[in-house]
């Protein structure tokens, strides 16, 4: 099973994360983006396992008119610090996925502006979609072209030109080879050459086989665009408007009908797809904003993590921060935000937390089947199940209390998320919920009833000295060549070689004897 059908995922919009300016003026590199680095710990706390970043191309303006695909966009910073970005995040076990905007560019992509300045005698006529000089663009070239949805700011490629797919191409590969980033999101893929995504397929697959391949599909059978020769995953619009409206209208047959209609036991149409699960993004307004009824943001939640699918947080929404569009102006829902500024004690923030460790403790409700069990307008209890594991889920999003009996194969349950225990008699379990709550039942409570940490002996500090093996906390073995002086800050770096290829690092020495969640970074072989 491959990463991401486990994964949790963080999606940044970077150009309003970092309140960059709104349009891209030139001038020197900004590094705005570095502050993600700030988060890495609120991140971990999660248990998350992908930071999925919007655009970060040199752009025009809002990122998706793209005008370099080998540059970070200067309002973000440059190559070298979103490198350092990328380092740091996959030392935390964090991995990164990019926007790939593939389907159009921005007025200033450099292939176009040669056709404005040579018109026919440029060599990148076939480059963009329908472009022909027999009249005048809305924009007043003196060619036409097909801008994106009537957006002539977004210039449509041509992919099945052969020069657009390999200038593409070259551009993956580039991101993969010199950033190690894990995956991409492709924007606008229904709107993409079904050939062009089987080519990309190819080659990623061939470089990296977990490299992971997510589109933005709106509408239409999710199998044309998630399928063994194109994509992993896909967009869930259906689920995410179904999550939100079931919950206003009270009525939760909606969200049901649609996780059965696609992952149900008896038959789901999507049953072999891991589908990107999301409550709100950079383009339709945060949950907070979305819901009637703020008290039902925890069961939205709770339903997002249970749900068949991959979870996908989008930042901010942890916190139950609000942001709707207003008269098409997207950015109330891409606001500026630092970590010290977020309320780490919000109710909606600590519920998130205790489902992301849940998540990560019980295979059954990462990847399990979906089997529904009862259902009322008000009240949802469905079964995960993998391997023998049964995992309960039950939703109130009711004003009042409720109470449920069910059958069980248990002799005994408990509620994972509130951390008391079921009455379960002679294979009939009964529960009560309190009004706006759910509960995520299980037999066995590895989350809650762990035994108390014993206080770890103090170590005293180790030497480094030449000769010594140490294997890195992802694998990689090394020797150390020894221990150096920094010339300008006195500060030691260890000087250590790579025993796979030779290569020779240098680190801080504070660095290298640090620690990396609950082991070090570094841990010493022999003497």
């Amino acid at each position: 099973m491959s990463w991401y059908e486990n994964a949790i995922i963080y999606h940044i919009y970077p150009l309003g994360f970092c309140g960059a300016p709104r349009f891209n003026e030139g001038g020197a590199p900004v590094n705005r983006l570095e502050k993600i680095l700030d988060w890495i710990p609120h991140l971990q706390e999660m248990n998350v396992d992908a930071v999925y970043f919007g655009p970060v191309f040199e752009s025009v303006e809002h990122g998706y008119d793209t005008t370099d695909y080998k540059m970070i966009d200067r309002r973000l910073g440059d190559n070298a610090m979103f490198k350092r970005i990328c380092e740091r995040l996959h030392e935390a076990g964090i991995r990164v996925i990019l926007d790939g905007v593939f389907n159009h560019v921005g007025r200033r992509f450099p292939q176009f502006v040669d056709i404005q300045q040579k018109g026919q005698g440029s060599g990148y006529c076939g480059w963009f979609q329908n472009l022909n000089f027999g009249g005048p663009s809305p924009c007043g070239d003196p060619f036409w072209y097909e801008g994106w949805n009537g957006h002539y700011n977004l210039v449509k490629l041509n992919l099945q030109n052969v020069g657009v797919c390999d200038h593409l191409i070259d551009a993956i590969n580039y991101w993969i080879e010199e950033f190690k980033i894990d995956g991409i999101r492709f924007d606008a893929a229904d709107c993409i050459d079904f050939n062009f995504f089987k080519r990309i397929r190819s080659f990623c697959k061939g470089k990296r086989p977990d490299f992971w391949l997510m589109g933005e599909i709106i509408h239409g059978d999710y199998n044309r665009w998630a399928n063994p020769e194109m994509l992993d995953s896909v967009t869930n619009y259906e689920c995410y408007k179904g999550i939100w409206s079931s919950h206003n209208d009270k009525n939760l047959f909606e969200i049901d009908y649609s996780i059965n209609r696609q992952s149900g036991t008896n038959g789901g149409i999507y049953r072999g797809i891991k589908l990107y699960n999301f409550v709100d993004n950079h383009d339709v307004d945060r949950l907070a904003s979305k819901l009637n009824d703020p008290a039902c943001l925890n069961t939205c939640y709770t339903l997002l993590y249970a749900m068949p699918g991959i979870p996908s947080i989008y930042y901010g929404s942890e916190f139950g921060i609000k942001g709707a569009k207003q008269g098409g102006d997207d950015s109330p829902m891409r606001p500026c935000l630092n970590i010290q500024d977020m309320d780490v004690n919000a109710p909606i923030y600590k519920h998130i937390v205790k489902l992301g460790r849940i998540y990560r403790a019980y295979p059954a409700l990462r990847t399990g089947g979906y089997r529904r069990i009862n259902i009322t307008n008000r009240q949802l209890l469905f079964a995960k199940e993998l391997d023998g594991q049964t995992v309960y889920v039950a939703l109130n999003i009711d004003d009042n209390a409720f109470d449920w009996d069910f059958g069980t194969h248990y002799n005994a349950l408990v509620d994972v998320l509130g951390g008391g225990s079921v009455q379960v008699n002679n294979g009939n379990a009964h529960i009560h919920m309190e009004p706006h709550s759910s509960m995520i039942i299980v037999n066995d409570d590895i989350v809650n009833l762990q035994p108390e940490p014993k206080e770890a002996p103090v170590e005293a500090p180790r030497e480094i000295h030449e000769g010594q093996r140490y294997r890195h906390f992802k694998g990689g073995l090394y020797s150390i060549l020894g221990v150096a002086t920094h010339s300008e800050t006195l500060e030691e770096m260890v000087v250590y070689r790579s025993e796979a290829d030779g290569n020779v690092w240098v680190r801080p020495k504070s660095m290298f004897m640090d620690k990396v969640g609950d082991g070090y970074r570094f841990t010493l072989l022999d003497d």
